[in-house]
Parts: structure tokens; sequence; C-alpha cells
């Protein structure tokens, strides 16, 4: 006889409420691993260099050090690949910043004449890049001298105490409260990025509402043993 299989628990399926991730200097959760650029960031305009380059891997939060960068100074935004034609109508003496520097295709004529104009006018430009600027294939001469002159500043994989506080406010955005226990359990089994930190809360929040239960250490577990096995919807 074939065991009657328990009727599944009812799924409620999640509403978009359209959570965003804040990128105010409010929101930015300091620890050893950013703690030098976010001191940069925070001392402009007195830098030490035209040229500032923040270095580091994706997930390190140098896209969220930009954007604080960004509102605080309005600088204008350039795309590496087209320097030379976004910066043709730059007021003279407004900041500029290039997000991805190393992505590949970058306009190396515009980026000189970019950094030689932010000089002139005592501007600053600032670059974000998963390498430093000796690693991004270069060719110009000028250009590669005016890189080595910049501000390099590292950007470490996320610590214990970054990654905690960043996922602990996460959820707090969202109104929800969640164990410590389950913090550090995410701490120790998701990998050491920023983004994915972002993208496991919002799963886990849909995991809990569907299945109508609090976020605990075992909804955690089950759900990224469901993302290793390639059965969950949202991707890590």
């Amino acid at each position: 006889m074939t065991a009657m299989r328990a009727p599944e628990k009812p799924r409620q399926l999640p509403l978009d409420l359209g959570h965003s991730t804040g990128y105010s200097r409010d929101d930015l959760v300091v620890s050893q691993a950013n703690r030098q650029a976010v001191a940069l960031i925070d001392r402009w305009p007195d830098w030490p260099a035209t040229v500032v380059v923040l270095a580091g891997p994706a997930g390190s939060g140098k896209s969220h050090l930009a954007s604080i960068w960004r509102e605080a100074t309005g600088a204008v935004v350039l795309d590496p690949a087209r320097i030379e034609t976004d910066a043709a109508a730059l007021e003279a003496g407004r900041p500029a910043l290039i997000d991805d520097a190393d992505r590949g295709g970058l306009d190396e004529q515009g980026l000189f004449h970019l950094i030689n104009a932010a000089r002139a006018a005592g501007a600053h430009v600032l670059l974000t890049a998963r390498r430093f600027p000796a690693a991004w294939g270069v060719t110009l001469p000028d250009l590669i001298s005016r890189l080595k002159a910049a501000a390099t500043v590292e950007i470490h994989e996320p610590d214990d105490l970054l990654l905690a506080g960043v996922i602990t406010k996460l959820f707090a955005d969202r109104q929800i409260e969640v164990d410590a226990n389950v913090v550090q359990f995410l701490v120790r089994r998701i990998e050491r990025s920023l983004a994915t930190a972002i993208r496991i809360v919002d799963r886990l929040d849909r995991a809990a509402l569907e299945q109508k239960t609090r976020i605990t250490r075992n909804l955690a577990a089950d759900t990224i043993d469901a993302i290793d096995r390639g059965q969950a919807e949202f991707d890590i």
C-alpha cells in the first residue's frame, strides 16, 4: 500500500514591497575591513591627491562608499569606456566619479585629460576598481604616470564584524527581528560579500512570508541548502 503524503503547508506569496538598500552615510557599517577607506571619504576635500582609487574585491562596499561621496560632493558619474565624451560638458571644478574603472575598455585618453583638467581646477576624481591601477593594463605612458601619483586605498573583503553589522541592519530596515545566533550562522555560511548579504536577507524575508514563520537558524540553513542545490527561486 502506498503511504499517503501529508498535505503541503500552504505557501503565502510574498508581496514585493519595494525594499531598497540604503546607501547613505548613516547606512554605512564600519569595521577594520573598510575603516581606512571610510576615513578618506569622510575627510574630503582634504585629500592627499587629485585622484583617489578605492580598490577591493566584488561585494566589499566600494559602490556604497562611492555613492556616499557622490551625494556629498555632487560629483558627476562618468562611464569608464567614454570618459572623453561624457566629460565634455563637465563644469570646471566639479568632481567626477568613475565606477568599475578596471572592467575593460577604459578610455585612457579621456581619463588622462580628465585628470589634467581636475588638477588645473583643484577638483578630484574618484575611481573604484577590483584591482590596483598597476593591474589595469593601461598602455598610455602619461596616464600610467598620473595613476602612479593617485592615492590608492584598499578595501578588504568584509570581516565578521562588518558582515554581521550589515546583515543585522538589513533585517532592521525591513522591521524584522532576528536572533543574534541566526546572524552569526549566516556570517559563517554565506560568501563574504555585501551583495550576497543583501540577496540572502531578501530570500529569507520571502521564505518567512511564504511559510508564515519567523526567521530561525533552521530556516536560514534550509534556505542556504536550497540555494546551494540550485532549487531556490533567487540565485545568489
